[in-house]
């Protein structure tokens, strides 16, 4: 239907990059949104309404001078779709790979960095009630009270 534009969506190497630094543009790219991400919405990092901005931000940057070399996915169903709709799927494998390594290596860190969490804070965020007074909370003794 809409013959070679159909691949505009498509996210694939760039003409002179390999697989392989593909792949690590991919890693370091995920890397660095998840890091953006749990750095401005967790506990005392947590800038409120400006969070969104901020990840906004990395999303702009990090199209703008990766996607030459890999597209910026940072998403494989964003990668998957297109690649379904035009019936090639010969390099989904780097966008499949790349932001899931990106994503564990981004949790790794900052639970090194921050440790596991249990932060009342963060909690409460995720149960909708931060800016709700509640007597004699306790924070968490393990995820699934969250």
């Amino acid at each position: 239907m809409f013959g070679k534009a159909g691949h505009l969506g498509a996210n694939l190497p760039g003409p002179h990059t390999n697989d392989l630094h593909a792949l690590g543009m991919e890693i370091l790219l995920t890397l660095g949104l998840v890091t953006t991400i749990l750095g401005t919405a967790s506990g005392a990092q947590n800038v409120g309404p400006l969070s969104a901005l901020a990840v906004a931000g990395y999303i702009a940057l990090a199209g703008l001078w990766s996607s030459p070399v890999s597209g910026a996915s940072m998403n494989p169903v964003r990668s998957l779709a297109p690649d379904l709709f035009n019936g090639e799927i010969g390099s989904f494998w780097i966008y499949l790979a790349g932001p899931t390594v990106g994503m564990l290596v981004a949790v790794a860190v900052a639970w090194v960095l921050r440790g596991p969490g249990r932060d009342l804070t963060a909690a409460r965020a995720a149960r909708g009630s931060l800016g709700v007074l509640v007597l004699n909370e306790k924070p968490p003794t393990h995820d699934l009270d969250v």
